[in-house]
């Protein structure tokens, strides 16, 4: 544990920002996996309102600095890739 004052209200800092960055990173990747699940179930209106949730969820993240805005992007990119393809069956 550090002696000096500011060293001590940065250990405090840092711990209160890992623990909230953590919680959002958490909730991001539960919101993909409730997109995938909703795919892999053929449930379309699940998968439109999960897929909204989670696109809007990485651009938080990239706005906080929790994940790259490129990685935000691919991550959006191939999950609207996902949702296409589940349409175009749908339909088809």
């Amino acid at each position: 544990m550090p002696n000096i004052k500011s060293a001590i209200k940065r250990v405090k800092t840092t711990k209160k920002h890992n623990e909230r960055n953590s919680a959002q990173k958490s909730a991001l990747k539960t919101a993909i996996k409730h997109f995938e699940v909703a795919v892999q179930n053929n449930d379309v209106e699940a998968a439109k309102t999960a897929l909204l949730n989670a696109t809007k969820k990485l651009d938080k993240a990239v706005t906080k600095g929790l994940i790259h805005k490129n990685a935000a992007s691919r991550k959006k990119s191939r999950l609207a890739k996902k949702f296409n393809a589940l349409t175009s069956n749908v339909t088809a």
